[in-house]
């Protein structure tokens, strides 16, 4: 007989952490969307103003520059030589006409070859023409300056005086020599510039100030309008009856919100289900319970009625082994519950060495396994066996593993744990194998689908049960992403004994975990 009280146990306490939890601070969707909205539109207002401004000032110069190039065009034409003197043909009413403006202020002046005052208002100043630069007669060019203490918008042009002279002229000469030319400018001041932009700007500016108003009421209008089918949902859950879990009606909300209703639809289904299997679970653990309850109550009863010390003892004992039974029953159901309930937020996963943990978990059932005179055995694995698990509820898997088997093994039979890995050639990865062998009844294979199932044991077994310690097992190895088979016991040697193997399968972790403290609880 293998020796199990050898398994020793190492304590190693565990701490746990809680998680932080931040307050979420609401946010309005109407409001997001509208500041979404109104932020770039206010943003962009501005600029299409200061953009209007701009242009403005670009087609208020356009005509006025033309009326200053007319001006100094036709000045120069009234400009020419004769015996080597620059003169003007302009008459004085010319010169009352060319300064006669309402608003703006009109000056002129003509200066000769070596810029020597011709005729004209001595004030202006000469253009910013550097001394290299060859004149180009005829051509008009324009530039900024101040008169006065007015800005002022001034056309310039150079005229060129060969073609001016009286006398008679010789063009080879002259075409080798650096003309001679005379400069003429015209200049304005720029109140009608300004007041024309201005016009401008207010006939483009003012029904911008009127239409803003009326888009952002259409934006208001719009968004309420957009979101409204949100309002008429919401009224429509919360007219609901608090027992109402049907799926809602999608076709009258928008596209968008179709995935979010479909969404609630599932949640809806998964929660009814989830109701459905609490009832189906409260009822059916209401009906277990009766059994141990009635029975106690009547053994109770029984040895209350009694006279007799033998007939009192032995009511008792019936009452002690219901008391046990729903003692049994209750913790089976608390288990199944917490199991359930069990979520990898509220208890994370972490990573353990299965053959460790299975061999901690083994030393705890070695004593019940004396008082049923049974062979429990442990075969640990050569390598770490690393997994990731909840330790608790892996506890509790193999617990109900091995409690299973003890209770169907008959007296003198046999009960083996064992943990191994199994690798994929040329590759690390694989999967940890925890199995619970025994030598009783074995499970035949028609009602090995079914003994997962609550409340549910197989007729004519011979042994009393709860039923809902395979349903643990299967609840937490889901939780795991592990897979459970049952198959009759390879090694039996007895034919009317054929035994039950119960095999689960973890993922392989790829690096070896750390070793497991048996004291873990």
């Amino acid at each position: 007989m293998r020796d199990a009280q050898s398994l020793a146990a190492q304590p190693n306490p565990s701490t746990t952490a809680a998680a932080p939890t931040e307050e979420r601070v609401q946010r309005s969707l109407f409001g997001e969307i509208l500041d979404w909205m109104l932020v770039p539109l206010l943003l962009l207002w501005p600029i299409s103003i200061a953009i209007t401004y701009v242009v403005a000032k670009s087609i208020a110069n356009q005509p006025f520059d033309q009326a200053l190039d007319d001006s100094v065009t036709v000045l120069s034409q009234q400009v020419s030589e004769v015996n080597g003197k620059v003169l003007t043909r302009l008459t004085t009413p010319s010169r009352d006409f060319l300064r006669a403006d309402d608003v703006d202020n009109v000056y002129y002046l003509i200066t000769g070859p070596h810029g020597e005052y011709i005729d004209g208002d001595r004030d202006m100043h000469s253009p910013p023409v550097a001394e290299d630069e060859p004149a180009h007669p005829g051509k008009v060019k324009f530039w900024d300056s101040s008169l006065h203490g007015s800005d002022v918008r001034i056309a310039y042009t150079y005229v060129d005086l060969r073609n001016t002279v009286d006398n008679t002229v010789d063009v080879g000469a002259s075409q080798q020599e650096r003309p001679r030319v005379a400069l003429v400018q015209v200049g304005e001041t720029l109140e009608k510039r300004a007041r024309l932009a201005n016009e401008i700007i207010k006939g483009v500016i003012l029904p911008q100030f009127l239409i803003l108003p009326i888009a952002l009421a259409l934006i208001w209008f719009a968004l309420s309008r957009g979101l409204s089918p949100l309002s008429e949902l919401q009224q429509r859950i919360r007219a609901r009856r608090p027992d109402d879990l049907s799926p809602i009606d999608s076709g009258q909300v928008p596209e968008e919100i179709s995935p979010l209703v479909r969404s609630l639809n599932d949640m809806l289904s998964r929660l009814s289900l989830s109701i459905q299997t609490q009832k189906r679970f409260i009822a059916d653990a209401a009906h277990q319970m009766k059994t141990p309850l009635a029975g106690m109550r009547m053994q109770s009863e029984l040895a209350l009625r009694q006279t007799s010390q033998h007939d009192i003892h032995r009511s008792l004992e019936q009452l002690a082994k219901s008391s046990e039974s729903a003692t049994r029953l209750v913790n089976q159901l608390l288990s199944l519950a917490r199991a359930e309930n069990q979520s990898q937020e509220s208890a994370p996963f972490v990573e353990v060495d299965l053959s460790e943990f299975a061999r901690a978990v083994v030393q705890d059932w070695v004593e019940a396994s004396f008082g049923q005179r049974i062979d429990f055995g442990f075969e640990q694995a050569e390598q770490p066996v690393p997994v990731l698990c909840n330790p608790l509820m892996l506890r509790e898997l193999l617990g109900n593993l091995i409690d299973n088997a003890l209770h169907y093994t008959p007296v003198e039979g046999r009960v083996t744990v064992r943990v191994r890995g199994e690798r994929a050639e040329n590759s690390t990865a694989g999967i940890a194998i925890l199995e619970v062998e025994d030598t009783g009844p074995g499970i035949p294979p028609a009602e090995r689908d079914h003994v997962f199932q609550r409340f549910y044991r197989i007729l004519d077994s011979g042994r009393g049960g709860s039923g809902l310690g395979l349903a643990i097992v299967r609840e937490i190895a889901q939780q795991h992403d592990a897979q459970v088979t049952i198959s009759y016991n390879p090694r039996s040697s007895e034919p009317e004994l054929p035994g039950s193997l119960f095999r689960v399968a973890f993922r392989l972790l790829e690096k070896p975990a750390l070793d497991f403290n048996s004291d873990f609880h």
